[in-house]
């Protein structure tokens, strides 16, 4: 077995670790982008059934 291999494990769990940590950041960021647009979209939605309620009051 190659022992100077295991000398780098750290490292590369460092990498590993450094990298599963940026992909979740990644994840949560393009979650909280869609939920943002979803939810203006919906306030949209809500904003012209307002005025067409008031439209048809009048």
């Amino acid at each position: 077995m190659n022992w100077k291999v295991l000398e780098h494990v750290p490292l590369l769990l460092y990498i590993l670790a450094a990298k599963t940590l940026i992909l979740c950041l990644a994840f949560a960021g393009v979650k909280m982008c869609q939920r943002r647009k979803l939810e203006a979209k919906q306030q949209k939605l809500e904003a012209e059934k307002k005025q067409q309620s008031e439209k048809k009051e009048n």
